[in-house]
């Protein structure tokens, strides 16, 4: 398997601990916030076992990846405030865009399979009224990968807005930072054809 998280690590941005671990609020177990994250580990391994290619693996992890996450909101926090800039067009592009990216990655990243497995923390904590619920990657060769999922109720179940690294590392706060740039030099049309360009490279 490539390094599930090249994507996190190529430009990583770690955030201060207040804004990952503020008072936290243990949730009960079997929270319902578990249930995205547990159809999204289900759904990596499940590609990673198929032996199929990189567009096989796409097309098989898409849907999982539309119901786990609030992709419209990942987006919009991603671009930040040239968000509200945008016209109604451009966001919808945006978007799509950032859709076809994310699925290229998790394609790309979790190509195949030699004994790793997701183990769930049953403590689900409480940011506001966001979850934080927390996997460890294990494989039998290299350390475990901590990995914690931010969620939000969103149209009355809760989608995943942001994954941390190890616990510090903000994939939102990577992403807004690669994003600025594109934007500033180009608008939202460049930033469709950055996310593009990415999701094609990914599919090679």
């Amino acid at each position: 398997m490539r390094s599930p998280l090249q994507i996190l690590l190529s430009s990583a941005v770690l955030l201060p601990s207040s804004l990952v671990a503020v008072a936290p609020v243990s949730a009960q177990a079997g929270d319902p916030a578990q249930a995205p994250v547990k159809a999204l580990d289900d759904g990596l391994l499940g590609i990673m076992k198929s032996g199929k290619p990189a567009a096989a693996r796409a097309t098989a992890i898409g849907p999982v990846i539309d119901r786990s996450f609030d992709l419209p909101l990942m987006t919009r926090l991603s671009v930040g405030a040239g968000w509200t800039t945008a016209s109604a067009a451009d966001q919808t592009a945006l978007v799509a865009a950032f859709r076809r990216m994310t699925i290229a990655q998790y394609a790309k990243n979790f190509d195949s399979w030699s004994g790793q497995a997701f183990t769930m923390d049953p403590r689900v904590d409480t940011r506001g009224g966001d979850r934080l619920v927390r996997t460890t990657l294990s494989s039998k060769s290299g350390s475990p990968t901590a990995l914690s999922y931010r969620l939000r109720q969103s149209g009355g179940s809760w989608k995943i807005i942001d994954v941390f690294y190890r616990n510090s590392i903000s994939q939102l706060a990577t992403r807004r930072a690669d994003f600025a740039s594109v934007l500033q030099s180009g608008g939202a049309k460049a930033l469709v054809g950055h996310l593009d360009s990415l999701a094609a490279k990914s599919a090679r």
